[in-house]
């Protein structure tokens, strides 16, 4: 007799986070379908991830063996001056992985018959008995359960919750992959196997370890994964969104249509404002590219039979390093209480309850690991915030970690 299914998911959006909430839905016996609005495999879309327990702790639930291929191990932290020397390194063992390698393992977990590519969004309906998701191309996909796993510019969202939009909090992030093999034996001994800092002052940049093409882990296949945070004032972001085109994007950028000047302006900055090792990477980079680092941050996360996950619902500037390992989190807790409630109703309220007090102290901590990045701060509460964490010892300490997560609730 075949297995009675727990119910049917439709799940919006194919990414990291869609896939954590599909596979462990699938091992609670639901029957799930991930729509996903690209019509081609994500691969390549991401680069650096910082991982920390709950992210393992959620590959453990659904069943993928990840130690010793899951990144690169590294143990230490160390922060530069600008003029090349060693200022400060701080003991700190993690793992950093890729966001391909993270994609890889989940997608080749989820069975390819029910992951559906160019599917975009156009409407939701629900009543007592379901709820059905409509899809530009006019298919209509009926179930018990609707999650929103559809990102920072979230179709669902933008249904359920229409007032809650992106803000942009006055800074961005040039980011950027190089090979293991371009960097020189001397800058790559004194930087590629660390987490490694430069504060140029209300800046930050920094930068680690991944694997390389094809999730490579061997030495000297691997890349080393850039992040630089700038101010820019709401007229600077408009800028740098601006193609060689003239075309101004909305939010981001693709990478290959960042202009040349605003790549050539940051180059120019890096050889001004950098420590020798990270002016060396710069020069190296073939494609840099920009993110626009924004909040978003949702009152309300059940809405009947719908909620959002991950960053549909909370996005945390990057530097608690927590996006993905968030969005594992959301997904445990949404299927521990599926498991446990009597109806769908009952367990998005519970999930709701658990992930809105915390993911708002995520995305306060974040705010204030960034305040001193912000083109103007506002507040003398800000101010102070800024003093206290642009501290060498603070931005080494705090960074990428979820320490502060024991006291946030």
């Amino acid at each position: 007799m075949a297995k009675q299914s727990a119910g049917r998911a439709v799940i919006v959006g194919g990414s990291l986070s869609g896939l954590f909430v599909g596979l462990l839905l699938r091992r609670l016996g639901w029957e799930v379908d991930i729509f996903e609005r690209v019509d081609c495999e994500l691969a390549g879309r991401g680069a650096g991830i910082v991982t920390h327990k709950p992210l393992c702790d959620a590959l453990d639930t659904i069943g993928i063996e990840w130690r010793d291929h899951l990144g690169v191990e590294v143990a230490t932290r160390r922060l530069f001056r600008r003029d090349g020397s060693l200022q400060l390194e701080h003991r700190c063992p993690q793992i950093l992985t890729s966001w391909d390698r993270m994609y890889d393992l989940l997608r080749s977990a989820f069975p390819s018959s029910r992951y559906h590519h160019g599917e975009e969004l156009s409407g939701i309906e629900q009543d007592k008995s379901g709820v059905a998701a409509h899809f530009v191309g006019g298919a209509r996909v009926s179930g018990d359960l609707l999650v929103g796993c559809d990102g920072i510019q979230s179709a669902v969202r933008s249904i359920i919750l229409p007032d809650v939009r992106p803000v942009y909090v006055g800074y961005v992030a040039w980011r950027g992959l190089i090979s293991e093999t371009a960097l020189s034996s001397d800058v790559h001994e004194q930087i590629f196997m660390h987490l490694s800092f430069c504060l140029p002052q209300g800046e930050q940049v920094l930068g680690y370890p991944v694997a390389g093409p094809g999730n490579d882990l061997r030495p000297g296949h691997r890349r080393y994964n850039l992040v630089w945070y700038r101010p820019a004032s709401v007229l600077e972001l408009r800028r740098l969104l601006t193609d060689d085109q003239g075309v101004v994007h909305d939010i981001s950028i693709p990478p290959p249509s960042v202009s040349r000047a605003a790549i050539n302006a940051m180059r120019t900055a890096a050889d001004d404002r950098l420590a020798p090792q990270f002016r060396a990477c710069w020069r190296v980079t073939e494609q840099p590219f920009l993110q626009a680092i924004y909040d978003v941050q949702s009152p309300r996360l059940a809405f009947g039979r719908v909620t959002i996950v991950g960053d549909a619902s909370y996005v945390a500037r990057p530097h608690c390093g927590a996006g993905v390992t968030k969005a594992a989190d959301d997904a445990m807790v949404l299927a521990k209480a599926l498991a446990g409630k009597p109806t769908v109703e009952q367990a998005l309220l519970d999930y709701e309850a658990n992930r809105v007090p915390l993911c708002s102290s995520v995305v306060e901590h974040a705010r204030r690991l960034g305040s001193y990045l912000q083109a103007q701060t506002k507040s003398d509460s800000e101010r102070r915030a800024a003093t206290r964490h642009f501290s060498a010892e603070a931005v080494l300490r705090e960074t990428a970690t979820l320490d502060f997560l024991a006291k946030a609730i």
